[in-house]
């Protein structure tokens, strides 16, 4: 493939803050002769038994797992973190292989059904939408990019991917895993470009898959619907976290911190807001503050430690002005507070801030960024309205004494997936389907058999098989 335009995006790198890589964005033409490609692929890959495909998507497995240090290596170029970029690789090798199973159920062969007709048995076949564009974010670059790309090529779909362009120095080995595994390229481009390449493939594709902010996501929105096409849309989260009287505190304490704080906070299933019973706060803001200044930096060396440097230079910004803003309105830094510019590179320490409430942005807008923010409630119905506060709804997480007691208050959370004394369950336990709700997307979910099927359309196959009276017109003499 031969891009038609020499447009070229400069990469920063978030460890030195220089930027040392750049890409060459693909312009509509090249989009569109790339999903010209994909398109005369595509039936021949549908066409075929699902088996098929799951050979083929294991054989990329293969490929994957035996770049799985090369990947790695550019992974921590990206983003300026080992562990977090370890643990990526390895979520896309087993994801790929608990995908083909969810594929194997979607497709298993099934009789004709009875219906209210005796005379009418139903049956139906699953249609592939031809060609998926998607499109993902920075903060997980290699897992979040496969993360719709598998299923959707599982389900028979081409898909054209575009990884940010924040983080796309691990998209040549990619392409390599993809060159190695026979037939795939066929289906399966993976594109370097911007927000104007984005547009361009939901222009030209049949579907689109998005992860990113509120912001971009209703431009995708807007965009799939003049073109009528559907649009699974995983935006961003402000996720609560409720901690009663009876919760293990010092467990409480240890989960929340590394749910907030894992990936330097860039996550959208991050902690972002912690609701704590008034009679306990002061207790659990001291365990979880003694914690958080226990937390390294991953300096000089990205394996050294827990928390990478701030990935995106807009990132920092937005980080600063929530925390400079919740201290200008009265917020207490427990501890952490500051960033700190080390080798060019910019690192937030894990930041605990008490004293807080719903006037401050930090605990309305997605921060995205290792804080904390700790507020004290006095009953249950005020633990819920407060966590319900939001235009996101896209998971959390309650701790309690007893499941029993978490449960009672997790059934009144307005978002998609609810973690019981622990976090970020939602994105460990992919068998969990779950959608989002409110602002923080669209769509059947990810998880489960649904993240193969939402690619798919079914086609209903109805049968008359013995002769009985019909609602027909006859010309005959009356």
């Amino acid at each position: 493939m031969t891009s038609r335009t020499t447009r070229t995006i400069s990469v920063r790198n978030p460890r030195t803050g220089a930027t040392d890589h750049e890409i060459t964005a693909l312009d509509a033409d090249g989009v569109a002769e790339v999903v010209t490609r994909l398109r005369a692929g595509q039936d021949a890959w549908a066409r075929r038994p699902v088996e098929h495909r799951i050979a083929v998507l294991r054989e990329f497995r293969d490929a994957v797992a035996r770049r799985r240090d090369e990947i790695v290596r550019l992974l921590e170029a990206d983003t300026g973190r080992h562990q977090v970029s370890v643990i990526e690789v390895d979520a896309v090798l087993a994801g790929i292989d608990r995908a083909s199973r969810f594929a194997e159920e979607v497709f298993a062969p099934a009789d004709l059904a009875a219906t209210a007709d005796p005379a009418v048995r139903t049956g139906g076949d699953l249609v592939a939408h031809p060609v998926v564009a998607a499109i993902s974010p920075w903060n997980f670059p290699f897992q979040l990019a496969l993360i719709d790309a598998v299923p959707a090529l599982l389900a028979g779909s081409a898909v054209i991917l575009k990884p940010s362009e924040m983080t796309p120095r691990f998209i040549p080995a990619l392409r390599a895993c993809v060159d190695e595994t026979a037939g795939l390229g066929d289906v399966f481009a993976v594109v370097e470009g911007d927000g104007e390449t984005g547009a361009a493939m939901i222009g030209a594709a049949d579907a689109v898959c998005f992860t990113g902010s509120v912001r971009t996501g209703r431009a995708v929105a807007r965009a799939a619907a003049e073109r009528f096409i559907p649009a699974f849309l995983e935006l961003g989260g402000k996720d609560p976290a409720v901690v009663t009287a009876t919760a293990d505190l010092d467990a409480a304490a240890s989960a929340i911190l590394w749910g907030s704080t894992v990936n330097s906070g860039h996550a959208c299933m991050s902690i972002e807001r912690v609701y704590v019973d008034r009679r306990v706060a002061d207790a659990f803001a001291e365990t979880l503050a003694g914690k958080a200044e226990r937390v390294r930096l991953a300096h000089p060396r990205p394996a050294d430690g827990d928390i990478g440097p701030i990935i995106t230079s807009a990132q920092i910004d937005i980080i600063r002005e929530h925390l400079e803003e919740a201290v200008t309105l009265g917020a207490r830094v427990r501890t952490g507070g500051r960033i700190e510019v080390i080798d060019g590179g910019s690192y937030l320490r894990p930041t605990v801030l008490t004293d807080v409430d719903h006037s401050m942005r930090v605990m309305r807008e997605e921060t995205f960024g290792p804080i904390i923010p700790v507020m004290a409630y006095d009953g249950e119905d005020e633990a819920v309205a407060l966590a319900n506060d939001t235009e996101f709804g896209l998971s959390a997480a309650v701790f309690a004494g007893t499941a029993e007691e978490a449960l009672s208050i997790a059934h009144r959370i307005d978002a998609g997936g609810i973690s019981v004394n622990d976090v970020c369950l939602t994105g460990m336990v992919p068998e969990a389907e779950k959608n989002s709700f409110k602002m923080s997307g669209l769509g059947a979910s990810r998880m489960g058999p649904p993240s193969v099927r939402r690619f798919l359309r079914r086609r209903a196959l109805l049968v008359r098989e013995t002769a009985g009276p019909r609602p027909w017109y006859y010309d005959t003499a009356r």
